[in-house]
């Protein structure tokens, strides 16, 4: 509920001896606050007695300064969720419309507060009614502004008629809390009233659905002397809008109203400064001749004494630095003082943003002040830190030495499963993708294994470092191993996972099993495959478990062949097949005549991710040019109705499985059009980048039109037959 402005305005309550002057604690004597220990001024607070103390709204000499007291323990169980029976609230309720006649000021903000949160229904809403249109009409814009808010909260569509006239008159007001109020009430009525309030909505929210309209109105305005900030900054965002909205200038071009925010980088006040510069960095395809003012600007940020300010010029530059490095460069000796601030969220932006921006010499430098740091900072951040090592050592893999120590370092330190799980996933990503790293990678793993308070992070390094057999010998180098898949429930007898490796011409099902029950011997274990719903595919080798071991892991495998260089796809359904050997519990011999069993697996599926390898490039405009333009292939596609781009982004990413680069799948909020850029290897080595550029309509149907290079035509295809078939 919406009640932490009345605590913040009312827990000054308990010492004030001036009934007409805001409430203020007391002061505290120095011994006092030597031996001050944590306090909750509502600790054992009770509902009952609550209600008995509501009881002086009823006395004919009202003490203001009490019935503030209970309407703010009111408020506070309202907000611990405590339940009031209708006739609770309907009693309270009537109680506290009384209080209207008392004209003390602070109590009067608390009545409208308890209203606001405790109306039990429409019949109640008449009674107050009056109440708030004669303040409504008040000479005081405390009570003015406070009484359209509360209408705006609690009047139902019945009595709406009643107030719009006023709430007309209050958009217009010579006040801008009293004109506010109204804006804002009137667009929360707007969503469950729209019929009746279209005349009372903000202009821009009217021509929402109209790109011409809200051309034409950011044209007016952007000529007109807006003299509020806070409308500076609104306007700014929707010059911001309009921009998205339009193609980008041809050529030297530019972009409509791009004068406007240039000129906003120089107005006084800090807070549109700021919305000019965020508007501009966050333009599609932003160049780097209209990035540099708003780098410049954001650079003056980074010295203020504001650490606000600090803050949102450091994330803002730590974004850009994603897509244009080589723009946030200049900054880098101001970044660098940032990274002994005090405050630790501004020093791990700080230094991230290095982390994307330094030289390759400068590498060792920045992991001993991040070392210096790294312990004082919120697991959060540290799984931003870790994401940015990563991506340092994919653009330097000459540096893979110290950044895989460094990695090492960290993952024997004290942090959650969030933060371990994300070192963990970096160094299998480096693994992967920098041959010279797996030796040390795979050294520390295992030393981490050893003492690893996680059993799923253990699980998934055992999963992942199980033995190839000989089976495989034959069939080339592993293209790709796909993370664990959990094919039983938790807690049963059996527990199976199935690791997926991927070679040219064929599918390795690795199938680790463990046996949980002490009184069996599971032997000759296999798992049966059925393969009708997936015909691209053909039996190969299958390599029995002679015995499933008790409580470790023993490995069982079928081999799946395919055209090579194919991207089949498919669902299996599984079986464990095993023999049962009885352990008898008097003599601990076991049978020496068992019986097959079997036991139903959950299925198993291969997607169009496992033929893509993620692949991080240091610049994706340079790579994309460096492919022959003859292997690129374009279409469009419908992805039906979604609840934003952000979702339809995300959706396709999971569905190719490859690495979003320079920080493109990330959508903007409010955002109506975007372009996401991936890189990725297909099966067989061929590199492959893709663009895609998503726009969303009125009615929230998303469509995207999909252009591939790669280094055939053939792998270029294949990924247009991998989306359409999605």
């Amino acid at each position: 509920m919406r009640i932490r402005a009345a605590f913040d305005l009312n827990l000054q309550a308990t010492t004030s001896q001036d009934n007409q002057a805001p409430l203020r604690p007391a002061e505290k004597k120095d011994e006092d606050r030597e031996d001050e220990t944590e306090f909750s001024p509502f600790y054992g607070i009770d509902k009952g007695a609550v209600l008995q103390e509501a009881r002086i709204f009823n006395d004919p000499q009202i003490d203001p300064r009490r019935c503030q007291q209970v309407i703010t323990k009111l408020l506070y169980l309202l907000n611990q969720g405590e339940a009031f029976t209708k006739k609770e609230a309907s009693e309270v309720f009537f109680s506290v419309t009384k209080l209207f006649q008392n004209k003390d000021t602070n109590l009067r903000r608390m009545v409208y507060l308890c209203i606001k949160d405790i109306c039990p229904g429409a019949d109640e809403v008449i009674i107050v009614t009056a109440s708030l249109m004669k303040d409504i009409n008040s000479k005081t814009d405390l009570y003015r502004s406070n009484s359209v808010r509360v209408l705006g909260r609690i009047i139902d569509s019945g009595l709406l008629a009643q107030i719009e006239r006023y709430l007309k008159q209050a958009i217009v007001d010579k006040s801008p809390v009293v004109a506010s109020a109204a804006l804002v009430s009137a667009l929360h009525l707007l969503a469950a009233n729209g019929e009746i309030f279209h005349a009372v909505a903000l202009l821009h929210e009217l021509r929402a659905t109209d790109r011409l309209a809200i051309s034409k109105l950011v044209t007016s305005l952007t000529k007109a002397n807006v003299k509020s900030s806070l409308a500076q900054v609104l306007l700014v965002r929707y010059v911001a809008q309009v921009i998205a909205d339009s193609q980008p200038g041809a050529g030297s071009e530019s972009r409509p109203f791009f004068d406007y925010l240039e000129t906003c980088l120089r107005h006084k006040s800090e807070m549109v400064i700021f919305e000019a510069a965020r508007a501009i960095c966050s333009l599609r395809d932003v160049t780097s001749r209209e990035l540099s003012p708003a780098v410049t600007v954001l650079q003056l940020f980074l010295s203020s004494s504001k650490p606000v300010l600090r803050f949102a010029a450091v994330r803002m530059l730590n974004k850009v630095a994603m897509t244009h490095p080589l723009a946030v460069t200049h900054c880098n000796i101001d970044m660098e003082g940032l990274i002994s601030d005090q405050n630790r969220s501004i020093a791990t932006l700080a230094i991230t943003t290095l982390l994307k921006t330094g030289s390759e010499a400068s590498v060792e430098k920045l992991l001993k002040q991040i070392g210096s740091f790294m312990s004082d900072i919120a697991d959060d951040f540290k799984i931003v830190v870790v994401e940015a090592i990563r991506s340092l050592c994919l653009k330097f893999p000459a540096k893979h030495r110290a950044l895989m120590n460094f990695l090492s370092n960290v993952l024997r330190e004290e942090g959650g499963f969030e933060y371990k799980k994300a070192i963990v996933n970096s160094i299998l990503v480096l693994i992967q993708d920098i041959p010279d790293a797996k030796e040390a990678g795979l050294s520390h793993l295992c030393e981490f294994i050893e003492d690893c308070e996680f059993t799923f992070l253990s699980t998934q390094i055992l999963h992942l470092l199980a033995p190839v057999p000989p089976v495989e010998a034959g069939l080339g180098e592993v293209f790709k191993t796909c993370e664990p898949v959990r094919l039983t429930e938790e807690d049963t007898e059996y527990c199976v996972y199935c690791v997926k490796h991927v070679f040219d011409s064929a599918l390795v099902f690795q199938f680790n099993c463990t046996n949980t029950i002490a009184e069996q011997i599971l032997e000759s274990v296999t798992v049966l495959m059925d393969m009708a719903e997936a015909e691209e595919f053909e039996q190969g080798a299958v390599v029995t478990l002679d015995q499933m071991p008790l409580n470790a892991v023993g490995h069982a495998f079928t081999v799946l062949t395919r055209p090579e260089g194919s991207a089949a796809l498919g669902k299996f359904a599984n079986v464990l097949k095993f023999k049962v050997r009885e352990i008898d519990t008097a003599s601990g011999e076991a049978e020496e005549e068992g019986y097959d069993d079997e036991y139903q697996l959950e299925d198993v599926e291969v997607t169009p991710a496992d033929y893509i390898k993620p692949l991080g490039v240091a610049n994706f405009r340079n790579s994309w040019d460096l492919l022959e333009p003859d292997t690129e292939r374009e279409d469009e596609y419908g992805l039906g109705a979604r609840e934003g781009l952000q979702e339809a982004v995300e959706a396709v990413v999971k569905i190719f499985g490859m690495q979003p680069c320079e920080g493109s799948e990330a959508v903007p909020p409010n955002a109506r059009s975007h372009t996401a850029l991936l890189a990725g290897i297909f099966v067989g080595g061929g590199q492959v980048l893709v663009r895609m550029s998503f726009g969303i309509d009125a009615s929230s149907n998303v469509a995207m039109k999909l252009v591939v290079r790669a280094e055939s035509l053939e792998i270029s295809e294949a990924i247009h037959t991998i989306i359409s078939e999605a």
